[in-house]
């Protein structure tokens, strides 16, 4: 995979759908949440998730933490697995506070940090890289299943490789750019949801010309 694929895929995604200003959110906590809750969902189930927490005034780290675990499972219901991800949010929220805050964590080196929230059950590098690169803006390109599939079908990846294999591997290719890798992984997700489906859209897609997928299948 050579840096001038990576960038070219970019650029043509970028053509394709515009600017994605990702990710929505009116603060640095409500990504923190909100990176819990799109475990194994949609966006707009998370969209819900989001707006029964705000409603309820939970959306703030010490009333997140007061609020019973029925309580919380409940105004998470839209997001799907609700009692699983409450019990994660309150790890994860639980670590947030003894440590001080999200301005004692965005005073972490990047390695300190991500070693800190991966140790908290319930995260996961995914989860992790997520809050890294939405929260704190740190150069970390974030790898889903939507990453896998469109770069597997490309043919530029095999598509099971371990997480921080892959990601090593765009880092390396695309260099530290955070703004970069926060624009690229929107246009991922896009595609993904749109277009790169478990049963795609080929016709629609911007990358058609150049996907081993679709040359397979029509060989």
């Amino acid at each position: 995979m050579s840096r001038v694929d990576l960038q070219s895929i970019y650029r043509e995604l970028l053509d394709w759908c515009g600017p994605r200003h990702w990710w929505p959110a009116e603060h640095g906590f409500e990504v923190v949440v909100g990176a819990v809750l799109t475990q194994n969902t949609a966006w707009g189930n998370v969209e819900k998730a989001l707006d029964r927490l705000r409603d309820r005034d939970l959306l703030d780290p010490a009333a997140m933490l007061a609020e019973s675990h029925e309580g919380l499972a409940e105004a998470i219901r839209p997001a799907g697995y609700y009692n699983l991800k409450a019990k994660r949010l309150r790890n994860l929220v639980s670590t947030l506070h003894a440590d001080g805050g999200l301005s004692a964590w965005d005073g972490m080196a990047t390695p300190r940090l991500r070693e800190r929230l991966l140790a908290v059950n319930g995260v996961g590098e995914e989860t992790a890289d997520s809050i890294l690169l939405y929260v704190f803006r740190r150069p970390v390109f974030v790898i889903d299943a939507y990453t896998r599939r469109v770069f597997g079908r490309l043919g530029l990846v095999r598509g099971d490789e371990p997480y921080r294999a892959l990601a090593d591997m765009f880092e390396s290719e695309l260099g530290p750019d955070e703004a970069l890798y926060n624009e690229y992984h929107a246009l991922i997700v896009a595609l993904g949801n749109r277009v790169c489906r478990p049963k795609p859209f080929c016709g629609r897609c911007p990358l058609a010309h150049c996907c081993d997928w679709i040359r397979n299948a029509s060989s």
